[in-house]
């Protein structure tokens, strides 16, 4: 019951045959394959790029930094004798 049988599908063709005329149907068909075919292209673009943001976002190993760039840290800063805190 729940799926078309082959009548219903003659109905729905007889439709679409009356509402758009035989002339324009191969036209529709062929103007639908292409944008399916565009739709699919940009779905794979979009795919392949999503892949290449992931592996870009990756880091490769976290660098050892060289002895210029090495941060020492800073001393407390030391108090005057003549200031102390209250």
């Amino acid at each position: 019951m729940g799926g078309l049988q082959p009548w219903h599908w003659l109905i729905v063709i007889a439709i679409f045959v009356l509402l758009f005329g035989a002339k324009k149907l191969p036209d529709a068909a062929r103007s639908l394959g292409k944008s399916m075919r565009i739709f699919k292209s940009e779905i794979k673009e979009m795919q392949s790029d999503g892949k290449a943001d992931d592996e870009a976002a990756k880091p490769a190993a976290s660098p050892t930094p060289i002895a210029s760039e090495r941060v020492e840290p800073s001393p407390a800063p030391q108090q005057h004798p003549e200031q102390r805190p209250a």
